[in-house]
């Protein structure tokens, strides 16, 4: 269906429309938000704030992009501010901390492989990773997630973040070159 009857229908109130839109989008969206937040469960609710904010935001969506930009524009939004809320409460955790006599209980994952020692390799290796992406600026964090883990054309992240194509391949250049001298400091620190 072309998308300016898909839009029409959506912004009537039409709900076999909308539903079609949720099921085309839902597992991308998922998948971008999990690839921010790393944690199945929150991506989940945050895929459900995300078709909720696009509902309720129908009526103002002018159709200067596509539908899908619209949506992964609200999905990497929605992402980032949780993670910002999340820093935030995380910063406040760590100064209650050091004011109180608990000690924060330790979780340890139980091992889903048949062979722990490769299970835990695997998972030091996505943590580290992970621990350097969330250490680079909001902005090549987000290009490079959007390029590497949801394999988007730079266009579509230009148009997703509302830039240009110049500035999306400057941005996930740095991420790629900030990446390797983080994780290279990792790694030589761990072999000395």
């Amino acid at each position: 269906m072309p998308e300016e009857i898909q839009l029409n229908k959506l912004k009537s109130g039409d709900f076999k429309s909308f539903k079609a839109l949720v099921d085309e989008h839902q597992k991308k969206v998922l998948n971008t938000c999990n690839r921010f937040v790393n944690n199945r469960e929150d991506a989940e609710d945050l895929t459900q704030e995300v078709f909720i904010e696009v509902y309720r935001s129908l009526s103002n969506f002018r159709g200067d992009s596509k539908i899908s930009t619209w949506i992964y524009r609200i999905a990497v939004t929605k992402s980032l501010d949780y993670l910002r809320k999340k820093k935030r409460k995380k910063r406040f955790g760590t100064l209650k901390n050091i004011f109180s006599e608990e000690n924060p209980a330790i979780q340890v994952k139980s091992s889903e492989s048949s062979n722990p020692d490769t299970n835990l390799e695997n998972e030091d290796r996505i943590r580290i990773l992970n621990e350097a992406l969330g250490s680079l600026p909001e902005n090549q964090r987000t290009v490079f997630t959007l390029s590497k883990y949801d394999e988007m054309s730079y266009a579509e992240i230009a148009e997703i973040m509302d830039t240009s194509l110049s500035s999306v391949e400057s941005l996930i250049h740095r991420a790629k070159v900030n990446l390797k001298k983080k994780l290279t400091q990792y790694y030589k620190k761990k072999l000395i």
